[in-house]
């Protein structure tokens, strides 16, 4: 799930999330969705890190001058 793509991982978590609220599955069937909508929500989370670690990157130089240095992944 490491290369996936935000928005894709995003819409299979709402729909997990729908499906789960409606209350149609079994027991099993129900804790195998959470299991999956939790790996996705992490993924998610894992992007949006990703995401502000780069905007945080852009340091203000000057009044209206930034400066864009390469992200440096810890």
């Amino acid at each position: 799930m490491k290369d996936t793509n935000f928005e894709k991982d995003l819409q299979k978590l709402e729909k997990i999330v729908a499906e789960l609220e409606d209350g149609e599955f079994s027991l099993d069937s129900s804790m195998k969705k959470y299991e999956e909508g939790i790996k996705l929500a992490r993924a998610c989370r894992e992007q949006l890190e990703k995401a502000q670690k780069k905007i945080e990157i852009l340091i203000k130089k000057d009044e209206n001058l930034f400066e864009k240095r390469p992200f440096e992944e810890t």
